[in-house]
């Protein structure tokens, strides 16, 4: 009798389960007899006659691009584009760009490119490209329109943030720099201001060169992280940036469907950590990447981080190659910083939220105070007139800022903020920043 109740109970259990089963198959057959009907009629009734790979490619595009923004079918040259992108030259304006609401926006200008010499700024629409609408572009396709030979024109009617109408820019295409590290000193005192454009297949090296030249000079006694309108790239860049100023514990973690950890990075300690303070600057141009390395510093305490909310373009696309030439690109994932906050959406905050430009006079301050340096941590200061026993008249330390980065500091805010802030780092290392 217990044998015959347990089978009865399994045969039950079977009942249960298998129309369910039966109902999803069902539902696939009758997707794919209705895709099959769909495409008969259209191969044999189109106003023109359509080749076969061109319906099959408008199928997989259609596919993806009806999930989200940055799904989408990869033809021959976009794919060869791509690659381009992080590992060889190619020819454009220089800008990474994005869809919103169907819209086309610029995510940020990368910096010394026409784009960015043009004045275009993140979070610009783009409303055409050469005359043509892009309210139904896709990413890709607006990315092939705006590409072209160098010493080409392309026009570009934007509409920024604070226009009231929109304005033609026509931008003249050039070789982009893949160059994405630079270094200068911000003052003679030995704090160095690292200047992160993009995350490319050397910016790790580039930036671990940029440290060890600079060292030559002087010692470094701190240093603010310029992510500011550095639209992303490689996540494997992110990680081992971050890594550099890192010595142990979680970088990033990619979730996919369910919550399930497909991938996760730690830092590793080595003899090149950089352990000097620290003051990252974002904005609204930083994504991806950017916000990867922001966020780390951010929940270790490793960096203050200054500047506006960034992008918060947190989604994980996979590039799968389909074998002839062609591939498709695919969500598969959200990042996630160590604390388990998900970039995706929200982006990262600024433990202190500064302006670009300082407040007129006469009008309030746009951002709370924070702790700043002491009136000998100044630039300029003034001596309290007490002369120390052996003290020379002459300075011997090397002159390390330029005339060029003095004019910089004055009309940047962001960064001269953060210089003062580095600046005040040891003596305040203990403070913990909501």
């Amino acid at each position: 009798m217990h044998h015959f109740m347990k089978a009865l109970l399994a045969l039950c259990c079977l009942v249960v389960v298998t129309p369910a089963a039966l109902g999803a198959d069902s539902d696939r057959h009758e997707g794919k007899k209705r895709f099959s009907k769909a495409y008969d009629i259209i191969r044999s009734g189109y106003v023109r006659d359509v080749e076969d790979d061109e319906l099959m490619n408008g199928a997989i595009k259609g596919m993806l691009e009806g999930l989200d923004p940055h799904s989408t079918f990869l033809g021959k040259e976009d794919f060869k584009e791509m690659q381009e992108a992080t590992s060889g030259e190619f020819f454009g304006v220089g800008i990474e760009i994005s869809t919103e609401n169907n819209q086309l926006i610029v995510v940020s200008p990368i910096e010394d490119t026409p784009a960015d010499k043009a004045g275009l700024k993140a979070g610009d629409m783009i409303l055409a490209v050469d005359g043509q609408p892009t309210q139904d572009m896709t990413t890709t396709e607006a990315v092939s329109k705006i590409r072209g030979p160098k010493g080409s024109q392309v026009e570009l009617l934007i509409l920024g943030k604070e226009d009231k109408a929109p304005k033609s820019v026509k931008i003249v295409r050039d070789a982009i720099p893949l160059i994405s590290v630079k270094a200068r000193f911000l003052d003679d005192e030995g704090y160095l201001w690292i200047r992160l454009t993009r995350f490319n297949d050397k910016t790790t090296s580039e930036l671990l060169e940029a440290l060890r030249e600079q060292g030559k000079k002087a010692e470094i006694k701190g240093i603010v992280l310029d992510l500011r309108n550095n639209p992303g790239g490689l996540l494997k860049q992110s990680v081992t940036v971050s890594d550099v100023f890192l010595k142990k514990g979680a970088i990033v973690s990619m979730r996919g469907r369910g919550g399930q950890v497909l991938e996760s990075h730690s830092a590793k300690s080595t003899p090149s950590d950089v352990t000097c303070p620290l003051v990252t600057l974002v904005n609204q141009g930083s994504a991806s990447a950017s916000e990867i390395v922001a966020g780390a510093l951010q929940d270790h305490s490793r960096a203050v981080i200054v500047g506006e909310p960034t992008f918060g373009k947190g989604s994980v696309q996979k590039i799968e190659p389909l074998g002839d030439g062609t591939a498709i690109k695919m969500t598969i994932a959200r990042y996630y910083t160590p604390k388990g906050r998900s970039i995706q959406a929200e982006g990262i905050v600024p433990d202190i939220v500064v302006a670009f430009e300082a407040p007129r006079e006469g009008e309030a301050a746009k951002t709370p105070r924070f702790f700043g340096p002491r009136e000998k941590d100044l630039s300029r200061h003034l001596e309290n007139g007490a002369k120390k026993a052996g003290e020379e008249k002459k300075s011997d330390k090397p002159k390390l800022l330029e005339s060029e980065t003095k004019a910089l500091l004055e009309k940047d805010n962001q960064l001269r903020m953060a210089l003062q802030l580095v600046k005040g780092l040891p003596k305040i290392s203990e403070v913990h920043v909501q």
